[in-house]
């Protein structure tokens, strides 16, 4: 699967990248000479910390890099009465006999307990495109299935404050 990043998903990296190789990389580089300079490397912890905290740049570094390369660009455009990307959505759940809110996400966002749900999980993949009042199936497995029902498709865009997952 690959991950799906907006226009401005894409700025958001673009930005720590350039932030990380600019600006945290020097401070990780002149720790590790310093700590290096402190004498005995074998016993010397803040030298071992300082290579960590550079190796843990430069793995974020690897990392976003190779998630522009990857991924895929997304329009976070849609209609406003059906649901789509970036959308906050009031569901009805008939099995539970509960209503929650969710805002509907790209990949890349997706955490539940945060009641921000991706496009990808079978809920956003079964909600997307559908309007209010319409009765939605969420297919999970072969041999299970609930409804929803769609009582309030609220238009947000992306503000920025659903961050990229850290790894």
């Amino acid at each position: 699967m690959r991950n799906q990043l907006t226009k401005n998903d894409v700025e958001k990296i673009k930005e720590e990248i350039e932030y990380r190789k600019l600006v945290v990389r020097k401070e990780a580089l002149e720790a590790v000479k310093e700590a290096r300079a402190h004498g005995d490397l074998s016993e010397n912890f803040e030298y071992h910390a300082a290579k960590k905290d550079k190796n843990r740049n430069e793995s974020r570094i690897r990392y976003l890099e190779r998630m522009l390369k990857t991924s895929e660009i997304v329009s976070d455009e849609s209609k406003d009465d059906e649901v789509g990307l970036f959308n906050t959505v009031e569901l009805y759940f008939e099995e539970d006999d509960e209503t929650e809110k969710f805002k509907v996400v790209t990949s890349v966002r997706g955490n539940s307990l945060k009641g921000l749900i991706s496009t990808e999980s079978p809920l956003g993949k079964a909600i997307m495109g559908k309007k209010t009042g319409d009765r939605v199936e969420i297919k999970v497995s072969d041999s299970y299935s609930y409804y929803v029902v769609i009582k309030s498709i609220e238009n947000t865009h992306d503000d920025g404050s659903d961050q990229i997952r850290k790894y």
